[in-house]
């Protein structure tokens, strides 16, 4: 799910909700891009690591930020890995951005 305001760190319960100021359908223009890009990273799979989509179309399965970071940059997409958390253009789904494992019941 997206950061906050301002590229914040993810923060569901905080004013703007999980997704940020522009909603779950909200796209951004990061930074040395034509035109606004919409990453979403979905919850961890039951074997571990995470779908990641650009715009729809899968870029692999990142089993941490350096996987992440490697994905968004062949797509073009320079970050640096520290900025991954709250960077307002990527929708972090069902967990925060350091869960990466199989969801496990307690």
């Amino acid at each position: 799910m997206t950061g906050g305001s301002a590229g914040g760190p993810y923060d569901p319960d905080g004013p703007e909700g999980a997704y940020g100021p522009d909603g779950p359908d909200g796209a951004y223009a990061p930074e040395g891009t034509s035109g606004p890009v919409h990453v979403t990273v979905h919850p961890p799979s039951p074997a571990g690591g995470r779908r990641v989509r650009a715009d729809g179309e899968l870029l692999g399965l990142a089993h941490n930020i350096t996987d992440l970071t490697e994905f968004l940059r062949r797509a073009g997409l320079e970050i640096d890995p520290a900025e991954i958390a709250g960077a307002p253009w990527i929708d972090w789904r069902g967990v925060a951005p350091d869960r990466w494992g199989p969801e496990t019941a307690d």
